[in-house]
């Protein structure tokens, strides 16, 4: 996957911008931080991901998902955009944005599906 196919993905969700985090070029829901790739390992930031989930991931893809010290500690994991498949990363960012959008957004988002 390609950074740009990783920003379309980003922006296909109502209500994502592109802005900046801790001085980082990022993706935002209602100036929140949804994700971003990282510049260091070409990985893209992924919340809600739970620590045994986490551990899931990477035992069953080790060339995807892993995780840096700075993330040990946060329900997170890095997905490399080089291998991680285009649904997948899709189901990660919806999980996020379901988490930070208004209730309403989400909602109408839904009923347009």
């Amino acid at each position: 996957m390609t950074t740009e196919e990783m920003r379309d993905i980003c922006l296909s969700f109502p209500g994502v911008t592109e802005g900046t985090s801790y001085g980082r070029p990022s993706f935002l829901v209602n100036k929140k931080f949804l994700t971003r790739v990282r510049d260091e390992d070409n990985s893209v930031v992924l919340l809600e991901v739970g620590f045994d989930e986490r551990e899931m991931l990477m035992e069953a893809e080790p060339a995807t998902f892993h995780i840096t010290p700075h993330y040990k500690d946060y329900p997170s994991v890095l997905a490399r955009l080089e291998t991680i498949d285009s649904g997948s990363l899709r189901n990660f960012i919806e999980r996020r944005w379901r988490k930070l959008s208004p209730k309403k957004v989400v909602k109408a988002y839904d009923e347009g599906r």
